[in-house]
């Protein structure tokens, strides 16, 4: 098999294929498994799954508070802050479960029955909403420095809980969800009625278009549906 010579390893790096081509398979929903989708809610039952749901909503209401979301006009650039935040956060689980997990197996000297896989998927899918969240708008220096604060505390905290209840990280992630859901339905009212109404001929990204497979007329507006409906498939 022709085999790269260094230099034209080096040079295909410099013109790297677009955002978004390669990654994880990961599945496609079709338009009848979205129009499906019904918005739900788990009640919290015993003491594990209220510290899990009270454990995200304090992480919501913190970060409303920090950023004045809930103040004045709900403007694109409180949305953009408040989505990347949002998925900044919900990134991290499955990639901290995935390694714990396959550690977990290499110090067993079992398999995984392909848990690890599912995990990975899903961090990257979270991370391609943030991917396409950075295509509406680029956050400040000052947004950055706070998530990289964040996410050194809540890589931490959350790898000490994976270790001791997985069960609560996987609930916790549930309700992470469902907070998703809310915070992209309340995205979509303010598209139709409030400031934003911008967003409903603008573009979908490129990046949100080649990942989940997209009509590639398709529009912000109907994007944010397009998430709100997979965060609730997932």
């Amino acid at each position: 098999r022709k085999t790269q010579s260094t230099d034209q390893l080096v040079e295909s790096m410099k013109n790297p294929p677009p955002m978004g081509t390669h990654t994880l398979p990961h599945p496609i929903w079709s338009e009848e498994e979205l129009h499906s989708v019904k918005v739900t809610h788990k009640p919290p039952e015993g003491f594990v799954d209220k510290l899990a749901f009270r454990s995200v909503k304090l992480l919501r209401s913190t970060f409303d508070l920090l950023t004045g979301f809930n103040w004045g006009e709900r403007t694109e650039k409180k949305w953009v802050l408040r989505i990347c935040f949002l998925e900044t956060v919900a990134g991290v689980p499955g990639m901290v479960a995935a390694m714990t997990r396959h550690l977990h197996s290499l110090r067993r000297l079992k398999r995984d029955h392909g848990w690890i896989h599912t995990l990975l998927e899903e961090a990257e899918n979270e991370r391609m909403h943030l991917m396409t969240a950075l295509q509406l708008r680029q956050p400040s220096w000052l947004f950055r420095s706070g998530v990289i604060v964040s996410q050194g505390a809540f890589v931490t905290m959350f790898s000490i809980a994976y270790l001791l209840s997985p069960r609560f990280c996987h609930r916790f992630v549930g309700y992470l969800e469902e907070e998703a859901v809310f915070t992209y339905s309340k995205c979509l009212k303010d598209i139709e009625s409030g400031s934003l109404k911008h967003w409903q001929i603008k573009a979908a990204p490129d990046v949100a278009i080649r990942y989940w497979k997209l009509p590639v007329s398709m529009k912000c507006f109907e994007q944010f549906k397009f998430e709100k409906k997979s965060h609730r498939l997932k």
